[in-house]
């Protein structure tokens, strides 16, 4: 927190009463992209993410500095929050907008954040939103429970800055401990928390690979939304065959359709809406599957079933990149990864990996030499790091 002491000192001379939040990112091994039709998700929070230092305003000002992007951003938590700006503060602005909509607040922020990767597929903006959220709950003393904390920051990232996910990011960063899996159903919000080996838990046997491709991307401006209607569409489809009551579409999930479903009327949809059902219903029997594979202590079969995740994400799905196509092939034959896939929504950003950690080294050269052989475009931004699991958001 050196840095960012410095940075406030910089900025706002000295403060009063500041206050230390760690927000880390996240990675879902398994339960990729079926959060926003209520899927079955997994995921671990890991040991980097975002720092916050601040102090409370009584004024209800909102002044906020990154070291990771640029402008100050003011706005004050008394007033109605302007319309979006289209910068990093927006995430702040949802976080009070969603917060306004239930309780009054009247205390403001004075602080600096700083994001320890690079952007792309960790859900910084998760991370952001929660410790946000957490941020403007202590010097407001609202009391928000852990649930509460998600629902907020979920709220205004679906709601004020516009991406229609699930809560898949902000349970990981809220919920996860550092030994443990999450597995989340997103429907009911009912999770457990599972020790790898189960009633006999066993160290972890892996450490988490970040392989960035060296492209960024923003989610609000890919496909992500739209293969979000794609599967509701999907589900529409369905229901409408069986004449059933249709809901509005906003309201309709593929988790509302019986899986017997898909086979029964495969044949008569367009092949893009049953490829988004198939990779709905495939995802969901892998994380039941892995969950466990897990309690078994079975790393190899869990692996496999991350490798499996992906290539439906490719065929199924239908996103990732070239390069992260390419990244993937390269983890597929490289000795010491035992799973890994697109991370986030899958179009750039980065690829995960559970890796061998008496094999990093060897994971690293080979990973970078055929990556960059392939794109020498990237050879400054492309970057790898290795980490651990991670407790979920909380003060210093």
């Amino acid at each position: 927190m050196t840095s960012l002491h410095q940075a406030y000192r910089t900025f706002f001379g000295k403060g009063d009463a500041l206050y230390q939040l760690f927000s880390p990112y996240r990675i879902c091994p398994l339960g990729a992209h079926v959060d926003h039709q209520h899927g079955l998700v997994s995921g671990f929070a890991f040991n980097s993410g975002i720092e916050f230092l601040f102090s409370a305003t009584d004024s209800g000002k909102v002044e906020m500095a990154s070291l990771s992007f640029e402008g100050l951003m003011t706005f004050n938590v008394q007033r109605p929050v302007d319309e979006k700006q289209g910068n990093w503060g927006d995430y702040l602005r949802g976080a009070v907008w969603a917060l306004q909509q239930d309780f009054h607040l009247e205390k403001g922020i004075r602080g600096i954040v700083k994001g320890s990767m690079p952007i792309g597929g960790l859900s910084s903006s998760a991370a952001l939103l929660c410790g946000f959220v957490m941020a403007i709950d202590k010097v407001n003393n609202i009391g928000l429970t852990r649930q509460q904390v998600i629902d907020y920051a979920s709220i205004a990232e679906r709601m004020y800055v516009g991406l229609n996910n699930g809560i898949l990011d902000q349970a990981c960063v809220v919920l996860c401990e550092a030994d443990k899996l999450l597995y989340l159903d997103t429907k009911t919000s009912e999770y457990r928390l599972v020790p790898f080996g189960g009633d006999n838990p066993k160290p972890l046997p892996f450490k988490l690979g970040i392989f960035f491709s060296g492209v960024t991307r923003k989610l609000t401006g890919t496909d992500y939304n739209l293969r979000v209607a794609e599967c509701k569409t999907a589900a529409w489809i369905m229901q409408a065959y069986e004449d059933e009551h249709l809901q509005e579409f906003s309201d309709t999930r593929l988790r509302d359709v019986p899986e017997e479903h898909l086979e029964k009327y495969a044949d008569r949809m367009p092949v893009r809406f049953a490829r988004r059902a198939r990779h709905f219903f495939t995802e969901c029997d892998r994380v039941r599957d892995g969950v466990v594979a897990w309690e078994e202590g079975d790393i190899e079969k869990f692996g496999k079933l991350v490798f499996e995740s992906c290539e439906s994400s490719m065929n199924n799905y239908e996103c990732g990149s070239p390069e992260l196509i390419e990244l993937y092939e390269i983890m597929k034959g490289t000795d010491g990864i035992f799973g890994g896939r697109f991370s986030g929504a899958g179009f750039k950003g980065a690829c995960i990996a559970l890796v061998d950690p008496e094999k990093l080294d060897a994971i690293r050269e080979v990973v970078s030499e055929k990556y960059l052989k392939k794109y020498p475009q990237y050879k400054d931004s492309f970057e790898i790091f290795f980490c651990d699991p991670a407790n979920g958001v909380d003060f210093l």
